[in-house]
């Protein structure tokens, strides 16, 4: 099975996919991203497709076409009689929706990732945490089918994530219960499967109401699935641990791959290991004999020297891999590629964070996994796009809040180099919540990106003894598993207490008590702290004058809650203190859910740097000033279009990170000073219309320049994608930006008015615009701009083409923007299996003398007289004689409504096919073969007989599938 790359590119360069990396797209040095001489809070769109991520398992194919969903609970009906009590607590007869022959024909078709709460409207009386978005229960059925040859291998079915709680169903059997919506659920599927045409069915019930979060979580299967297939003998899913370490006789990759069998005698082996170079070049390998018992698992552990190699750090996230084989009767038996990354990773506890043994201050954001439009179904080249948003704001870290990531984003944050800060959801070493634990450290423990492992976010337990010995348990697993990386607990408060779980752990996490920080480095001066979330402060993108009665709040960064900072203050306090590894803002983004300072009918929450769409609030230029520093910047806050404020005093704000700046007015200087790079620079301005612009200088000569000029009337639209060219993969996807522009062509922030989209050659899988306040619905072909902007999500269509996507609205020229839709492959996926109804399970009566009655039934309470026979399975040959099949079938509502016909793909023997006592086929041959007849409308349950004759000395009965399809 092989996964198709997307590394194509026009007119760039992208290393390969050992070193990929995409390119980051930093702002122009100019000046502000929202710039009122026609620039657009975004990069200038590229030609770049993004770069594939890595492929790991390419036995692992994608299943996220071909399910059908249902939104509500669906109780089953009752039973009705003792035979059907029996029957229904027996393997593989769940019942209601999960039964096999479940009648889901008028589902709804969905693609995966999939967040059902996203389409839901707003409503007060919904949880407030949640976003006031109703969540409730959903099901999901799919079908699939496995090619014969498949038998005696290992099948495993992995679901990424699944929000919330989760019951799973394989062919009528359950084969899990998950009770958290962020770590993967993987089964099995081995003893359950069936092979060729036979068809297998999964059902999943999601109960959504189930909250782990007090943040918007979304509902359903909003990330991906995927369906493998390995040799008996074979490596473990996350069963190669390999990321280098530095001794000091130089580098070295300690591999440890764990080998699991279902081979039926003990297997000897042997693991090959080699490491590739970005150019694909063997720097080192090795190998070593190893034997796997059978239903059992083995390890096996060798090391790679390796001289001189190219570090990965923030500014050149060098990637190498390695390739892990197994190798049995001489034959690659199963293979593993895993990007790695060499550096070296230390906290002190005097002078913070060291990366490659040289000091980084942790620029660090806090994340949720959401995004305007899609909720929590993210696609992954969104996931990049946020990504690169923050790189080039200057971030340099990311904290996963308060759960697993996705895999794919600590995938980007290899390829961007941005490290992250890891973080378990559930405080509990009960044995299910250690094995979720335990399951984010084995799947991300090679991850170069990865420096911390955080086992708790802000937990009341933290200053008790209980407490204490809770973290105990879960450090020394994490440690078990990973000793590279120190433990974390992102703690608020407790720090002083005489028992705390600080500790306990390596690195303290502060949790805002920024006026701590002094204190508690007196009292522990051996004790690397670092914060763990910071400043929560609150701006309404686009706003800068605070209203409570409207819930909105100033850009000016003037307000902030009572247990936070504003995010000058709080990076001051950070930046102030080398001791203090580095900062992790809340938030990098505006998140659904948690709406602080206001509630209904706010949906949001105000604390991004960015809003929902990733628009940058004054706190994006603010961080820029004080982050970035391998390029000048310069930025102006507020914009300058202010009608019927002429000549009253306008509060203007400067964020450089030169030495020093010049504001001027229509040409006119207001102020000239040293910058102050993490404070800012203010000015009071008498408002007047024209040009207002910042001058950055460093060494006396210009390096940025910065403007706002005051803008006419919105008189057209304008469409401006991240890039200009999409994947023909169903799979791309990428923000287009709506904005209005006066007739000079510049953007106009002020306008607030709606908007109406057309796309051909494509989708659009959401909308928004940032706003916090908005109960719009974010699915579908419209959205009002808020403060001059607003956004839709694009997925493209299958193949090579063009996108054409034209935007409206009442008074204004509309705007068509034109991509190029390229011939990428798609990456493989699990074909979809048409819903024809199989007829599985059948009772079958003793052979007889005479030719019986099609009425000849079982009694109610008969569980032995009668065999259980599933179609497929031949009756062994005992004597001429007869014999009787009988079932009971409920017509699908497509069948129930149309019509259909009932398909035995092969009988043996002579053979009459009776329905509800009505002869309704004749096979007068012996010889095996097919029978087909017609099944008439209506909604009623039929009897199906199918009387045969067996001939003694040949395979009689059902042979082959039964089915029964819609005419």
């Amino acid at each position: 099975m092989t996964v198709a790359r997307r590394d194509l590119l026009l007119g760039s360069a992208v290393v390969g996919l050992a070193g990929g990396i995409a390119p980051v797209r930093a702002f122009a040095a100019k000046g502000s991203p929202v710039d009122g001489t026609g620039a657009l809070p975004m990069p200038a769109p590229t030609n770049v497709l993004p770069a594939a991520l890595p492929v790991q398992d390419a036995a692992r194919v994608l299943m996220d076409r071909g399910w059908l969903f249902h939104e509500g609970d669906i109780e089953p009906a009752p039973l009705d009689s003792h035979n059907a009590t029996y029957i229904s607590v027996k393997a593989g007869n769940a019942r209601g929706a999960a039964a096999v022959d479940y009648d889901d024909s008028d589902w709804q078709a969905v693609e995966l990732p999939h967040d059902w709460a996203s389409f839901q409207p707003f409503v007060k009386t919904a949880n407030v945490a949640q976003g006031y978005r109703p969540r409730g229960i959903g099901w999901y059925r799919r079908s699939f089918r496995l090619d014969p040859a498949l038998q005696g291998r290992r099948i495993e079915l992995e679901f990424g994530g699944v929000a919330t709680f989760a019951t799973i169903w394989v062919n009528g059997s359950v084969v899990a219960h998950n009770f958290s919506g962020y770590n993967a659920i993987r089964i099995d599927l081995t003893p359950f499967a069936r092979f060729g045409d036979e068809p297998n069915i999964v059902a999943v019930r999601v109960d959504a109401e189930a909250m782990e979060g007090w943040w918007y979580e979304g509902a359903g299967l909003y990330r991906h699935v995927w369906l493998a297939d390995y040799a008996p003998v074979s490596i473990a899913t996350d069963g190669v641990h390999c990321d280098p370490r530095k001794a000091d006789d130089g580098w070295h990759i300690p591999i440890t791959a764990t080998l699991t069998s279902i081979a039926p005698v003990d297997s000897a082996v042997t693991v090959e290991a080699r490491l590739l170079d970005p150019q694909g070049k063997v720097v080192a390998q090795g190998q070593v004999p190893a034997s796997v018992r059978s239903l059992d698992e083995a390890s096996a552990t060798l090391d790679l020297r390796v001289t001189d190699p190219m570090l990965w750090s923030i500014e050149q996230p060098t990637l190498y891999t390695v390739q892990v084989r197994l190798l049995r009767e001489g034959q690659v038996a199963d293979e593993r590629r895993v990007a790695v990354g060499f550096r070296t990773i230390r906290f002190d506890a005097a002078q913070g964070f060291f990366l490659n043994d040289k000091p980084v201050k942790l620029k660090g954001v806090c994340l949720h996994q959401d995004h305007a439009g899609v909720g929590t179904a993210i696609p992954d080249a969104l996931i990049g796009w946020r990504l690169e948003r923050l790189k080039a704001m200057g971030c340099n870290a990311v904290r996963s809040s308060h759960n697993a990531p996705t895999p794919e984003l600590l995938d980007w944050c290899d390829r961007l180099g941005l490290v992250v800060m890891d973080e378990n959801r559930q405080f509990n070493p009960a044995p299910e919540y250690r094995a979720q634990l335990e399951w984010l450290v084995r799947r991300d423990r090679n991850h170069p990106c990865v420096i911390l492992w955080s086992v708790f976010n802000e937990e009341p337990m933290q200053g008790t003894p209980s407490g204490v010995e809770m973290v105990k348990r879960m450090a020394h697993w994490v440690r078990a598993l990973d000793d590279s990386r120190p433990v974390t607990a992102a703690m608020n408060g407790a720090f002083f207490d005489p028992v705390n779980v600080a500790q306990v752990v390596d690195v303290t996490g502060f949790n805002y008590y920024q006026g701590d920080y002094d204190r508690y480095h007196r009292l522990n001066p051996t004790k690397p702290m670092t914060s763990s979330e910071d400043t929560s402060a609150f701006m309404t993108r686009g706003a800068f004058e605070s209203d409570p009665a409207r819930h909105i709040a100033s850009s000016y960064d003037d307000e902030a809650a009572s247990w936070g900072a504003t995010h000058r203050a709080a990076w001051k306090a950070i930046a102030d203190r080398p001791f203090v590894a580095g900062g992790f803002v809340w938030t990098g983004f505006d998140y659904h859910g948690e709406p602080t300072p206001y509630e209904w009918p706010t949906i949001a929450s105000f604390f991004g740097i960015m809003d929902l769409c990733g628009f940058p609030k004054t706190a994006f230029d603010i961080h820029r000033a004080a982050w970035v520093d391998d390029r000048p910047v310069v930025a102006i806050a507020p914009h300058w279009s202010w009608p019927g404020r002429e000549g009253k005093p306008v509060k203007v704000m400067v964020l450089s990170n030169a030495e020093r700046v010049v504001l001027r007015l229509n040409g006119k200087t207001m102020g000239e000073a040293a910058v102050d790079r993490l404070m800012g620079n203010e000015w009071t301005v008498p408002y007047a219309p024209g040009r207002i612009e910042a001058i950055a200088y460093r060494g006396g000569q210009e390096v940025a320049r910065a403007a706002h000029e005051t803008v006419g009337v919105p008189v057209a639209l304008r469409l401006t994608p991240a890039r200009t060219v999409m994947a023909g993969d169903t799979e791309d996807a990428q923000a287009i930006t709506i904005d209005a522009v006066d007739a000079k062509g510049r953007h106009v922030p002020t306008a607030n008015l709606m908007t109406r989209f057309t796309i051909e050659g494509g989708a659009i899988i959401g909308v928004g615009n940032g706003d916090p306040n908005s109960h719009e619905p974010e699915k579908g072909n419209q959205r009002s701009l808020f403060n001059g902007l607003a956004q839709m999500i694009v997925r493209p269509d299958t193949g090579r083409g063009r996108i054409t996507i034209r935007a409206t609205a009442d008074g204004l020229k509309p705007a068509t923007l034109k991509l190029d839709r390229l011939g990428v492959a798609p990456r493989a996926q699990v074909p979809v299996v048409a819903g024809d109804m199989d007829v599985r399970d059948w009772r079958r009566s003793p052979l007889m003398v005479d030719k019986p009655s099609p009425d000849l039934a079982p009694a109610t309470s008969d569980n032995n007289g009668w065999a259980f026979v599933r179609a497929g399975t031949p009756t062994p040959a005992e004597g001429a004689g007869w014999r009787v099949y009988r079932t009971v079938v409920t017509p699908k509502r497509a069948v129930a409504a149309r019509g259909g016909e009932i398909r035995f793909a092969s009988v043996g023997g002579l053979a009459s096919l009776w329905v509800d006592g009505q002869m309704v086929a004749d096979k007068r041959d012996p010889k095996p073969g097919p029978m087909t007849a017609t099944l008439l409308s209506g909604v009623n349950k039929r009897i199906i007989a199918l009387i045969v004759a067996g001939m003694g000395n040949i395979e009689s009965g059902l042979l082959g599938r039964v089915t029964v399809a819609p005419r």
